[in-house]
């Protein structure tokens, strides 16, 4: 009985499986077949990635667009995909490139991109959240492509701006990723966004999330969106600020200065820094507007300016509340808010802020978030006085990038504006001069250090030194103003000195003692700005010369360390000696003989090149100026119009130690450097002095020759006078003689009346004799041509007749040879059927009529080569008719020449009259108009009769 029991059936494989699940679904015709074969591949689609998409993908696909309106169908067959796009890791067909390979076939084909954009019109919530989480991953894996699709797909963008509104936070926040990942890079796409309406969604999103201070991460994620639509885009920058977007801005920073007054100790830390987070990227979104050198700069500042967005800026940078690296942000975006732009210049003084100088205690300044104390009650300055006590006055490290920001605010207030700077400059000088506000004064920060020979804070006399060499740079009218500053009394016996050597002595004692580097740099940037092209700040500078001397000693001391010093010592010393005269306290030949015994010309090109290869020089660009965080120094040394200035100008300081000293600086013209010799110069100045005594003595020779020329003058006169009486009376003798040779000219113009009549007469006759020639050699040629041509025409005729009898002839005879030869052969067959003997008596005959026929067929062809020979003798006839013709247009050529003969004795005979004309004139005769005017109108005469004999030849 146990024989009958079967054996148990064989246990699938998960390959098998799904090979059948994958057949159910493409071939099924049922929806809940469907369904149940969908839900089969979805439980292998984390584990088996690789087969689920190579059996199924399609098939999945389809049945999105077969079964779209199944919500439910829709909902698995998304978590299908999605699974495939995230499959477990520790799975065996686990891989980077089934993503790439299901990103392809939703990008290679349209209509599956198309497919998911079209589920977001459905109100389910899973069709849309799934689809935006699909857009996702397919943009992640092929983000090029699926920013094509969905840019190209019919209203593709505006569903995806359209789920902003999605009040679900899952669906809005996907929609917020998604369109976060399309825009950073395709202008096409920021523009289409844009012009969606996206911006009021995006702030609405912002207040419903708790604003800046309140929000998390979707606040952020909202400004990114906006930094991708608004950065280097000025269509979209002008349509953000058209409709009125700008306040918003200002709103959003107004909350966060009046938002902390109140205490943060019962705030989370992730909430402050997600806080933090949102103004940092509200700042930045700000910043985008004011991109130096854009085409919508200066409107986006103007209208920052009119919505507050500038105050309230300002008011969160010196709020005491706010952490270091926001405020120093905030500063950063007022800078770009006022540089370049005068009318904001001019009027960014009158702002007022919170005083910094009030952030009292002290000891709040070490605190180790770098936050400062705040005061109950804090005084207002105007923002020019708080920006120099913030740059000047706060000590600390953490407050660098603060120190550093109000800096750059500083230099954007008088930026490119030189009333400004001199303004600036002016207020300096007189604060310094009066010993008022001490502190926060560049002049007196540089030329009244402290006596602390190890400071805390070395970036105090740096950003001195910046500022000032700002206020100075490529400004003569500010050096001049800053060389006027002097330093003692002389009233009281003291030495006075001025600033450049006040400055020079406290580069030359830094040096000397080994401060810290920064203090010197910031020293010799300065020096090496104002002395550039200003030759009485050289000389200035050589009143010491030691300064030289100890400039020479840094320049060549070796110490890795100090690279950067030694370099700016020795273009320091190369822009000394380039601008430096002949009348310098240290002539340039002395100071050239100084430089090349001190240092020598290698160890000089040794000191410039290793500070162009130091990396802080070099890498500036790229390098973030800006504190570690740690609580070290920053690597800050150089500003950044200082290292462009050095970079532009290091080959011509590297040339400067080869220049002659006999060679000055004069001026520098479109990049081009002109210079002079002053030996020359006082050469030329000698020999203009002899040309100039020289000029004297000429001018006393004049005097002495126009004395003469007067007498000669009045010689002359008299020589004229008497010239004119002698003139008179020939003129008397002239006319009288006149008189007497007018009969005999007339009597020469009758003479010459009679024999032009005869003359035209005779040349009328003779140019009728030739015209009547003329015409009757003409009418015979005519004649023989016609008939030569009819006989021509009649010979032609006859031979084509002759020709075409012949061929007819000719064609008879061939045919009825042809009918013979037919019936011969006719016979011959009937033949041969006879005896043999009968058939060769048959052949015999057949043969002697085929040779009769052929000799009929010579003797046609002889026939037929005589019509030939009479065709070639008509056509030597016919050449014959053509000679005589030739013949007869040589005897008309030769006609048409005794013509033109004639008019050339007509044309001498006109010759020998104008001379007969001109001799009467020489012997004082007229030729009265009327006679000129008959003589033209029968010369004109004339010519119409041989125009008229001229044409009937040509006929």
């Amino acid at each position: 009985m146990f024989s009958t029991i079967t054996a148990a059936p064989a246990k699938q494989s998960v390959g098998e499986t799904i090979t059948v699940l994958s057949g159910r679904l493409s071939s099924a015709t049922l929806l809940e077949d469907r369904r149940a074969a969908i839900l089969g591949l979805r439980s292998f689609a984390k584990e088996y990635p690789a087969s689920v998409a190579s059996g199924a993908l399609r098939s999945l696909i389809g049945s999105l667009s077969k079964d779209g309106e199944d919500v439910d169908t829709v909902k698995v067959v998304l978590e299908t995909l999605l699974m495939l796009f995230s499959p477990n890791q520790d799975s065996p067909e686990a891989s980077e490139e089934i993503a790439l390979w299901l990103a392809d076939e939703f990008t290679q084909r349209q209509e599956n991109i198309t497919l998911l954009l079209d589920f977001l019109e459905t109100n389910d919530f899973y069709s849309r959240l799934y689809s935006l989480q699909l857009l996702l991953a397919i943009h992640s894996a092929r983000t090029e492509r699926t920013e094509i699709c969905v840019f190209t797909a019919p209203l593709g963008i505006s569903r995806l701006v359209s789920a902003l509104d999605d009040r679900r936070d899952a669906v809005r926040n996907e929609a917020l990723t998604l369109l976060t990942y399309l825009t950073p890079s395709s202008p096409d796409i920021q523009k289409l966004v844009a012009f969606s309406n996206v911006f009021g969604r995006v702030f609405a999103i912002i207040a419903a999330e708790g604003s800046l201070s309140e929000g998390d991460r979707v606040v952020e994620d909202c400004l990114i969106l906006l930094a991708n639509l608004l950065r280097l885009n000025p269509s979209n920058q002008s349509l953000f600020r058209e409709e009125g977007y700008i306040p918003h801005l200002a709103k959003l920073l107004e909350s966060t200065y009046h938002s902390g007054k109140g205490g943060e100790e019962d705030v989370a830390l992730w909430a402050q820094e997600q806080r933090n987070r949102n103004i940092y990227a509200l700042l930045a979104v700000i910043r985008l507007f004011l991109v130096p050198g854009a085409v919508g700069t200066p409107q986006n500042q103007a209208a920052f300016w009119q919505h507050g967005v500038l105050y309230h800026a300002l008011q969160l940078a010196f709020s005491h509340d706010a952490e270091m690296t926001i405020r120093a942000e905030a500063l950063t975006a007022c800078a770009d808010t006022i540089r370049g732009n005068a009318k904001l210049q001019e009027t960014f003084a009158q702002l007022q802020v919170p005083s910094v100088l009030d952030e009292v205690p002290p000891a709040a300044a070490a605190a180790a978030n770098g936050q400062v104390g705040k005061a109950d009650s804090i005084p207002a300055v105007y923002v020019i006085d708080g920006l120099l006590d913030l740059t000047l006055s706060v000590p600390t490290v953490q407050a660098f990038d603060l120190r550093l920001a109000a800096c750059q605010c500083i230099k954007a207030y008088f930026y490119n504006h030189p009333q400004v700077r001199l303004h600036f400059l002016r207020r300096a000088i007189d604060g310094h001069e009066s010993g008022v506000d001490e502190t926060a004064n560049v002049l007196t920060t540089l030329l009244r250090p402290s006596n602390d020979r190890s400071p805390v804070d070395p970036y105090r006399h740096w950003f001195a030194a910046v500022i000032l060499f700002h206020l100075l740079f490529d400004n003569a009218e500010a050096k001049a103003l800053a060389m006027e500053v002097t330093e003692g009394d002389a009233k009281s016996g003291e030495e006075v000195v001025t600033s450049i050597q006040t400055v020079a002595a406290h580069l030359i004692s830094g040096l000397a003692r080994v401060g810290d580097e920064r203090i010197s740099v910031g020293y010799l940037m300065l020096l090496i700005g104002w002395l550039y092209e200003d030759l009485d700040g050289v000389n200035d500078f050589l009143g010491e010369g030691s300064n030289i001397q100890v400039l020479a000693q840094e320049a060549v001391r070796h110490n890795p360390s100090s690279s950067i010093v030694r370099g700016l010592c020795a273009m320091l010393l190369g822009v000394v000696y380039e601008f430096s005269t002949k009348d310098s306290p240290i002539p340039r030949s002395t100071l050239h003989s100084v430089l090349a015994t001190r240092m020598g010309r290698d160890k000089y090109i040794d000191s410039l090149a290793q500070l162009r290869s130091d990396p802080l020089m070099r890498d500036f660009e790229v390098l973030p100026q800006k504190s570690d965080g740690a609580g070290n120094l920053p690597d800050v040394y150089f500003d950044a119009t200082f290292v462009d200035f050095f970079k532009d100008n290091y080959s011509r300081m590297v040339r400067a130690i080869d220049r002659d000293p006999g060679m000055e600086i004069s001026v520098v013209a479109n990049g081009i450097q002109k210079g002079i010799s002053r030996e020359m110069v006082d050469s030329l100045r000698a020999q203009l002095d002899e040309k100039e005594r020289a000029l004297q003595g000429a001018l006393g020779d004049i005097a002495s020759l126009n004395g003469k020329l007067g007498q000669e003058q009045a010689d002359h006169r008299r020589t004229k006078e008497a010239s004119a009486a002698e003139l008179a009376r020939i003129r008397n003798v002239n006319e009288a003689i006149q008189q007497h040779h007018e009969q005999e000219i007339k009597e020469i113009e009758a003479q010459q009346r009679l024999k032009n009549e005869a003359y035209q007469q005779q040349l009328k006759t003779v140019q009728k004799e030739a015209s009547a020639a003329a015409e009757a050699i003409h009418a015979e040629y005519r004649a023989k041509e016609a008939e030569a041509q009819r006989q021509l025409e009649q010979v032609r005729k006859s031979a084509e007749t002759e020709a075409a009898r012949a061929q007819r002839r000719w064609d008879a005879e061939m045919a009825d040879l042809r009918a013979t030869i037919s019936r011969l052969e006719v016979d011959l067959m009937k033949a041969n059927k006879a005896k043999t003997e009968e058939l060769q008596a048959a052949r015999k005959e057949s043969t002697a009529k085929l040779s009769e026929e052929e000799s009929k067929t010579k003797a046609a062809e002889k026939r037929r080569l005589d019509v030939e020979k009479q065709l070639s003798q008509r056509d030597k006839e016919l050449k014959e008719c053509q000679s005589q013709v030739r013949e007869k247009e040589e005897q008309r050529s030769a006609t048409q020449g005794e013509l033109d003969d004639l008019l050339m004795v007509f044309g001498d005979l006109e010759e020998k009259v104008e001379k007969y004309k001109k001799r009467l004139i020489e012997a004082g005769e007229s030729v009265s108009d009327g006679e000129e005017e008959n003589e033209e109108e029968e010369g004109s005469d004339d010519d119409d009769e041989d125009d008229d004999s001229k044409t009937d030849g040509v006929d």
